[in-house]
């Protein structure tokens, strides 16, 4: 029960003053305003991507010099002709993709029994657990982790001395496109059990204990409502896991060890090793493209899931 007014004279008193002082710095007027104010920083902060891009763009349409190692003052479209028709950005390119699709589809069928029992199980030892094991590796960089993984596959490193000892000779386990695909998967798994987390905690239980009493087993209850109903969180999932390592960097340069570079990768060298700044940012508007393509194909079959944040998600 709220205490009466006079029990707090002073408080009050002070409230006031501060209610008037607020209404004359701050009128009526100006609040209904405050919601559009909030979303300037946004506002601000994408207009800057954008005028990026259109940089970008410009630059994209200039060939480099190498006489005088100068954009040209001329528009062209030698770039792009390049990129679409020399079989290093083709192969690059084909990498690329066919890895963060194949980082996706494992880093999900990891994620989604990691999620489901951190959030069904009954046990709370065990739950912290999970989510001390989920959210230790956001606080060890990325590129420290790939160099982790130097130490761990490398020729003398622990997985070959293990091996050693059983008598296996001791096996190329980095600088290959596994080792890549591998080390993408091990960054990308807590991000995918954050979003597919909300979307199992969202099912009820019931739903689970009301198959099994009408004589559904396991396989079937997941089959016909666990999966259908956490399919907002794949998606989402996905889309995250996907765009990530479509862009990703470090672990291609470190764990590929130049023979199995992605994208940016090869953005990186035009920029800052030929200074093809055209040809760089070429692969770049490619590179967005590309990754908006996808993104749209998915929204289109699958809508958008957990990024829906509350709207239509189909």
């Amino acid at each position: 029960m709220r205490a009466p007014r006079a029990a707090y004279p002073l408080t009050w008193r002070v409230m006031d003053v501060l209610e008037g002082l607020a209404a004359i710095v701050w009128p009526s007027s100006f609040r209904r305003g405050l919601p559009y104010l909030m979303l300037m920083p946004a506002v601000v902060l994408v207009g800057l991507l954008v005028l990026g891009l259109v940089q970008i763009g410009d630059t994209s349409l200039r060939t480099l010099d190498t006489n005088t190692f100068l954009m040209s003052e001329t528009y062209t479209l030698a770039n792009y002709q390049r990129v679409l028709t020399e079989k290093f950005f083709a192969t690059v390119a084909g990498r690329s993709l066919m890895g963060a699709v194949i980082v996706t589809a494992i880093t999900l069928l990891f994620a989604f029994p990691y999620a489901y029992l951190m959030v069904r199980t009954p046990s709370s030892a065990l739950r912290k657990f999970l989510l001390v094991a989920l959210f230790l590796p956001f606080f060890i960089g990325q590129v420290v982790r790939a160099y982790g993984w130097l130490i761990i596959l490398g020729n003398q490193g622990m997985v070959n001395e293990a091996l050693g000892f059983v008598g296996v000779p001791t096996m190329r386990l980095l600088y290959n496109y596994p080792a890549v695909l591998f080390g993408l998967v091990q960054y990308m798994l807590p991000f995918a059990v954050l979003m597919l987390a909300p979307a199992l905690t969202a099912i009820p239980s019931e739903l689970e204990a009301a198959a099994a009493s009408l004589g559904a087993d396991w396989v079937r209850t997941f089959h016909h409502i666990v999966l259908p109903l956490s399919r907002p969180g794949l998606v989402g999932a996905g889309l995250v896991v996907v765009t990530l390592s479509l862009t990703d960097f470090a672990i291609p340069a470190i764990l590929g060890g130049g023979t199995q570079d992605f994208i940016a990768n090869a953005i990186y060298d035009q920029f800052f090793r030929t200074s093809d700044q055209g040809l760089g940012a070429t692969l770049s508007l490619m590179l967005v493209a590309v990754g908006s393509i996808l993104v749209g194909v998915v929204f289109m079959l699958f809508g958008a899931g957990t990024l829906a944040m509350g709207g239509d998600r189909k």
